[in-house]
């Protein structure tokens, strides 16, 4: 079975803005997270990318709340999950806190949106310091791009050696965090034609267009990430029973086109982390 035949699907179950108000099924807590995460992993996914939150639920990037939380998932699922840490910024948290985070918890994954992690104009020694640490621990990044200027500067850095050129994986972002956000299939393109050749990307998307978009983005060769933190709906419009139904939606239509879902360990393969 090739790397071509395969589709890792990565849920993002809460992201660092909504709460239970906004669904009531969303997880918050490191045992909400835990259950959603075998859920998730039931129904197809492989990869989880982990929020978590301070005592009055915002954003966090607290060493010691990630802790609590991988090791509820962990006792949950076993090592039948990527767990991926976010390094988002939210307005909260500048670049040396998000470094330090990654590097105090030295986590399995970690995403890192390039326009915070690496932006122009800042030294690229600190930056080039950083990703080689992340290749010498063998930490996977996934590398964030929101748009053409992210995805050429991404490719500048890349080319010039800031970033390890060694199995690179990335996601392209379909839109932003807006409320009643929506996402276009017809923008996947764009983004695609500017990307430099890397190893694997991923899409995620906003909306009840979400399953749309994942489907236009295995048929293009992509993985998939899905979930609350960017959408609650399925295609039809209704709401999501959990997470996991959003993850079996976009199973299905990889299965339907004949690609194969990804396992944690075949994702571990596939990534380079062993």
């Amino acid at each position: 079975m090739s790397h071509n035949d395969v589709v890792m699907i990565a849920v993002a179950p809460n992201g660092a803005r909504k709460t239970q108000q906004d669904h009531p099924q969303l997880p918050i807590s490191p045992k909400e997270i835990a259950h959603t995460a075998a859920a998730c992993r039931d129904a197809g996914a492989c990869m989880l990318h982990l929020h978590v939150r301070d005592e009055k639920l915002g954003h966090s990037l607290d060493v010691e709340r990630y802790r609590e939380a991988i090791r509820a998932i962990r006792q949950e699922v076993g090592d039948e999950f990527i767990i991926q840490i976010t390094t988002e910024a939210v307005g909260v948290y500048n670049r040396e806190q998000q470094i330090q985070t990654v590097v105090q918890l030295q986590p399995e994954a970690v995403s890192l949106a390039i326009r915070e992690i690496s932006p122009a104009g800042a030294d690229e020694k600190v930056s080039a310091d950083f990703f080689s640490f992340l290749q010498r621990e063998r930490i996977a990044p996934q590398y964030i791009l929101y748009d053409k200027e992210d995805i050429l500067h991404f490719k500048n850095l890349l080319a010039r050696g800031i970033i390890p050129d060694e199995n690179i994986s990335v996601l392209l972002v379909l839109g932003r965090y807006m409320r009643n956000q929506q996402s276009d299939v017809k923008n996947i393109a764009p983004l695609l034609s500017h990307l430099p050749k890397v190893q694997h990307w991923s899409l995620c998307a906003f909306g009840s267009s979400e399953a749309d978009c994942m489907l236009e983005a295995i048929r293009q060769g992509g993985h998939c990430r899905v979930g609350f933190e960017n959408n609650l709906f399925l295609s039809d419009g209704s709401l999501a029973a959990g997470n996991a139904a959003l993850v079996k939606a976009v199973g299905d239509g990889a299965l339907f086109l004949d690609r194969n879902l990804a396992s944690a360990n075949d994702a571990r393969r596939m990534l380079g982390m062993y």
